[in-house]
């Protein structure tokens, strides 16, 4: 009887099991991983030391450093953004999140709140985040 001595493996077989192990931890983490649509204004929110969750009927309004406006992730102008606010809080009442950039002129947040008042809303929640420390 005759054995034949093993056959060395290859560089293909011994790098097999780790590529089986990469596709493995990225499918993990592609059906773990949380994916949140990004807003169409870059955005920097204030501090703040309170935290909120937000509400289930609630609108979001956005204000960029430069004074642009976004509702719902749709950037629009002033005028548009008021018709817009006063067609969908007369259906319902719904509160509105107002999520402006640190960098916006206060005058500037002040006066869209008033805009927001004027189109009927009830409540405004300026968004902020945590600080830091």
């Amino acid at each position: 009887m005759r054995f034949e001595p093993p056959r060395p493996r290859s560089d293909e077989e011994r790098i097999l099991p780790l590529i089986n192990i990469v596709f493995l931890l990225l499918i993990f983490f592609m059906v773990a991983g949380k994916l949140a649509a990004t807003d169409p204004l870059e955005i920097d929110p204030p501090q703040s030391a309170l935290e909120s969750e937000a509400g289930p009927r609630e609108l979001l309004v956005l204000l960029d450093a430069e004074g642009r406006l976004a509702l719902d992730g749709k950037v629009m102008e002033e005028s548009a953004l008021k018709a817009a606010l006063q067609k969908r809080l007369s259906e319902d009442e719904i509160r509105i999140r107002l999520k402006a950039d640190g960098r916006a002129e206060a005058t500037r947040v002040v006066a869209l709140m008033e805009l927001l008042q004027d189109a009927g809303a009830q409540k405004v929640k300026l968004l902020t985040v945590a600080a830091g420390g």
